[in-house]
Formats: C-alpha cells, sequence, structure tokens
C-alpha cells in the first residue's frame, strides 16, 4: 500500500496499530487529509479507532476527516458495518488501484 501511495505522489505517515493511529491524530500537529484505516490492527482495531478519532473531533469541534475502511474484511455486511461505525468508505483488499484512486480523488478534492 505504501507504494500504491507513494507513486500516487501522496505524502503517507503509517501506525503501526489503532493506538498509535488514535495517538498521531490527536497529538499531531498535522491536519490530516484523510486516513485510510485497516480494521485488523494489532491492539485496537479500525472500528475502535475510527470512533475514537470521531469521538476526538466532536470534542475539540473539529472539522471532519473522512476515514476510509481499507481491509481484507469483504463479506457480505462488512461495508455496512464500517460505514455505521462512522468511516466514510471502503475499500477491500486485494485493492482495485482505479478504485483506490477514484476514491482517493473524491475525498481530496473535497477537502481542497
Amino acid at each position: 500500500m505504501q507504494i500504491i501511495l507513494d507513486d500516487l505522489g501522496l505524502d503517507i505517515e503509517i501506525a503501526n496499530d489503532g493506538i498509535e493511529a488514535v495517538k498521531m491524530f490527536t497529538t499531531s500537529h498535522t491536519k490530516y487529509d484523510l486516513i485510510l484505516m485497516d480494521e485488523n490492527m494489532p491492539n485496537m482495531g479500525g472500528i475502535e479507532a475510527t470512533k475514537e478519532i470521531l469521538l476526538f473531533e466532536k470534542e475539540n469541534k473539529l472539522s471532519h476527516t473522512p476515514i476510509i475502511a481499507l481491509t481484507a474484511n469483504a463479506l457480505k455486511g462488512d461495508k455496512e458495518k464500517f460505514m455505521h461505525a462512522g468511516m466514510d468508505e471502503y475499500i477491500s483488499k486485494p485493492v482495485n488501484v482505479d478504485r483506490l484512486t477514484e476514491i482517493l480523488s473524491k475525498f481530496l478534492k473535497q477537502r481542497a
């Protein structure tokens, strides 16, 4: 995934798990344009990390940062589960680069 995002010319930061993802979001001076969130991370999964990030945004009256589920969970109902948790879009693995590019373009244009 890092190679694909690098090839698209995007600046990225990588969290090793959900706890680190939340910490990066809540303590960084960087304003992230969007978050690609994997559900299957150690220590804290993507759904829980998403809920923590959304709560932080609400408590601090921050504008919403789009969160895109990026996961191998591709069974019936998985997309709905991620969207219900507050994620804005869903991409299953293995990643279709054209679909990823389409979704990234949509959300990055909204943020511009």
